[in-house]
């Protein structure tokens, strides 16, 4: 390893998953530049003394970063950058969620998409779209009510706002995401006291039940104030988880 690689290793930061702080340097060193097309990435015996990690968090780092069409390996040569790294494609995975501030940032993205997409259904939205939507918040308080998540009838209610665009990109690019946007190993449902769940499903329903009504009734500006709110509300309540966390640890 070079001593130039050795400086670039050391920006990695130190973060509760190993793994995500390996590949994040080594994707912003392949966005920057500093690891270029076609060359070589240092061994994982070297990456391992640079960065005092585990041979299988640089294994699964140099995975992730394999999915990601961003480097490619050879047989008995190591791992290279792509010729051509930039990405084709974007997705989001719930393996990338791996902590409350990647939640927070699926959040703010969430945000920029779903509001202009709440604004977009309240003006086109078909009788199918309302009964659509309808049914799928009817699915997300069963599912609920039975003791589950909802995380999938909760993805099918949010998509049945962005198809009500009459927009198919919105829809598609949800499909990209799939199910991370509704990050169920983040929910925490598991831990809350039966009073405090039916108060959680409770405040979900008047959160949906308020966007549905806006979208329903063509009131633009109240589609985008209500669906602004509640994933506002929902980046709140994860800010407290991990402040929480933070406290205790």
């Amino acid at each position: 390893m070079t001593e130039k690689d050795a400086t670039l290793f050391n920006t990695i930061q130190q973060m509760p998953n190993l793994r995500s702080g390996l590949a994040d340097t080594l994707i912003a060193q392949i966005e920057s530049g500093d690891l270029k097309p076609g060359q070589r990435l240092p061994t994982e015996q070297a990456i391992m003394t640079a960065t005092g990690v585990s041979r299988t968090v640089v294994r699964e780092a140099l995975a992730t970063l394999r999915a990601k069409g961003l480097i490619t390996t050879r047989q008995g040569l190591g791992a290279f950058v792509a010729n051509d790294p930039n990405p084709r494609f974007f997705s989001i995975v719930p393996n990338d969620l791996e902590s409350i501030d990647e939640v927070l940032s699926v959040l703010e993205l969430r945000l920029g998409i779903e509001v202009e997409a709440a604004g977009l259904a309240s003006l086109r939205r078909t009788d199918e779209d309302i009964a659509r939507m309808r049914e799928r918040l009817d699915a997300l308080d069963a599912a609920v009510e039975a003791g589950g998540y909802g995380s999938e009838e909760d993805f099918a209610f949010h998509r049945s706002i962005l198809v009500a665009t009459q927009n198919s990109y919105y829809g598609r690019l949800f499909d990209t995401f799939g199910s991370a946007m509704v990050p169920r190993q983040w929910a925490r449902l598991d831990i809350m006291t039966s009073t405090e769940r039916l108060r959680h499903a409770a405040r979900m329903r008047r959160e949906h039940q308020a966007i549905f009504s806006a979208i329903r009734d063509g009131d633009e500006a109240a589609a985008r104030r209500n669906l602004r709110s509640h994933l506002t509300k929902s980046a709140a309540r994860f800010e407290d988880l991990r402040d929480r966390a933070n406290r205790s640890g």
